[in-house]
């Protein structure tokens, strides 16, 4: 459509230029203030409609969908209470650095003043997820509007633009063109000559990487500056995506746990931060320090989680390693296992048969501890984790991978006390037919708030126990998938859990599998 195109609606502008833009798939749970677009829907065949039954579903899938097409999908989320809902997952797509387009529908303009039951202030709600916010007042300008927000969105953000009915309604919207997308910051030669001198200096130094680096490219750069420099190499406790396996070069990742992330950091004198930011621990704890940074140690921020850590990496390493070639992960896999369910033997399980090409998305918390070791050298894969730490994000996320990538396998590895917050997102996995298999490691416990308890120094007694235990009454994933139209077993053993994920590999669409493990804490 030509930039100037008139006499639409302008719902019919917005989409245009979304799908213009490069957005062609918008994760929607709408309300009555967005009707008009969701008319519109059907004269732009190409914008793909995906129904979440809860917007924290549609949200989750936006940044799942964006982790592995490298461009933004877009949210319609009704009013303030819809965003709302949906805030958790925008959270973890602002860490994770991802671009969503989320598109918020508002009372009309003439309706706005008479505050009615629906009315919030959504500029507020959305600015603190949100890197760009903008309420379009006018059709005539919704569609440079919608083009801003995907061009603000492809710099590493969430762009919310809050669409007013009427503005929806009325005539004259005109198609804009595509904004220009921004090329990622790059590295100042100043910046980057400071790094190679502390990498080089011979002092304990650590090389901490994120962002676009913990891709095959990065990874090998970052991989031959490790070994020609002696620095210690770790990538960020969660990254957005993460590319390993067999013929990939391999990299640890910093700890959650405080205690262990400052075991990994030791003495360093040195912290070279490539696509990610100074560590700290997730939480205080009476008498820690939160800042991970040992003492007397020199930090240099190269660049940050939306800057161009790849190009980076590799001109540190032509600098420091010229004319090496990364050692890569060789093809690897556990013995499977027999017998006895448990966290370890349910992982070994994952890593003997985990497909070549899956996407893994991880939200197994305490139950997925042994899942990096098993799974190290499985065929070459994709491993999406939860960056901000908002939990809710494992169903929704592998929602929107198997859009983006319908020929790859997804693998939601999901405990059980998160799956129930956006368990709704198995519905979707159904009508859509998507290749998503998830285990649900079913432990009955909030098991890492177990673990927190003990770490802040609280005691607690039976009330306390209460509040961490998911039994009385025990959730039965498997009846819950099957209502949802997702085929589901349980398995109780090693061997079970390994007939059951054979089984989901060989079938088309979506299967759950229940896997009874007991609680690590």
């Amino acid at each position: 459509m030509s930039g100037d195109e008139r006499d639409t609606s302008g719902a019919t502008a917005l989409l245009r230029t979304l799908h213009g833009s490069g957005v062609d798939v918008c994760f929607a749970n709408p309300g009555t203030s967005e009707m008009h677009f969701v008319a519109a829907l059907d004269g732009v065949p190409g914008m793909r409609a995906v129904l979440a039954l809860f917007e924290g579903v549609a949200t989750g899938a936006a940044d799942g969908y964006a982790r592995m097409a490298g461009r933004p999908a877009a949210t319609l989320l009704h009013l303030g209470p819809g965003l709302g809902n949906g805030l958790a997952n925008l959270h973890n797509a602002r860490r994770a650095h991802t671009p969503v387009v989320a598109v918020v529908g508002d009372h009309a303009l003439t309706h706005a003043p008479l505050d009615a039951p629906l009315q919030s202030d959504i500029a507020a709600i959305a600015g603190s997820v949100s890197g760009w916010v903008r309420h379009s007042a006018s059709t005539a300008d919704v569609g440079a509007d919608a083009a801003d927000a995907v061009a603000a969105a492809h710099r590493g953000q969430v762009a919310t633009l809050v669409l007013p009915a009427d503005v929806s309604w009325g005539d004259g919207g005109r198609v804009a063109p595509p904004a220009a997308v921004p090329d990622r910051p790059v590295a100042d030669p100043g910046t980057l000559r400071a790094a190679a001198d502390a990498l080089a200096s011979g002092e304990p130094a650590v090389l901490l990487i994120g962002g676009e680096a913990t891709r095959a490219a990065g990874l090998a750069a970052a991989n031959r500056i490790a070994a020609a420099t002696g620095a210690r190499l770790l990538a960020e406790t969660f990254p957005a995506r993460l590319e390993r396996g067999a013929g990939v070069a391999p990299v640890g990742r910093l700890a959650y746990l405080g205690d262990a992330a400052r075991h990994q950091i030791g003495a360093a004198r040195h912290l070279v931060l490539v696509g990610t930011r100074s560590p700290v621990a997730f939480f205080g704890y009476p008498g820690k320090d939160g800042d991970l940074v040992p003492d007397g140690c020199a930090v240099h921020a190269v660049v940050d989680g939306t800057g161009a850590a790849t190009a980076a990496l590799e001109e540190l390493a032509d600098l420091l390693a010229p004319g090496t070639t990364a050692v890569t992960a060789a093809a690897a896999r556990p013995e499977l296992p027999t017998g006895e369910l448990t966290v370890a033997s349910a992982s070994a399980v994952v890593g003997a048969l985990l497909p070549e090409g899956a996407i893994v998305v991880d939200e197994a918390i305490t139950s997925g501890l042994g899942l990096p070791d098993a799974t190290a050298g499985a065929p070459r894969h994709d491993w999406l984790t939860l960056t901000g730490g908002a939990i809710g994000y494992g169903l929704p996320a592998a929602t929107g991978a198997a859009v983006a990538c319908p020929d790859r396998p997804v693998w939601c590895l999901q405990a059980d006390g998160s799956a129930m917050y956006t368990i709704s997102a198995l519905w979707t996995h159904a009508r859509e037919g998507l290749d998503i298999t998830t285990v649900v490691y079913h432990n009955s416990a909030y098991a890492i708030l177990r673990m927190e308890l003990a770490a802040v120094g609280a005691t607690g007694g039976p009330a306390a126990a209460g509040l961490f235990d998911l039994g009385r009454p025990e959730l039965d994933f498997t009846a819950i998938a099957r209502g949802m139209g997702v085929p589901a077993v349980r398995a109780t053993t090693a061997d079970e859990l390994a007939d059951a994920l054979r089984r989901a590999a060989a079938e088309p669409g979506p299967h759950l599998v229940e896997a009874m493990v007991p609680a690590l804490v």
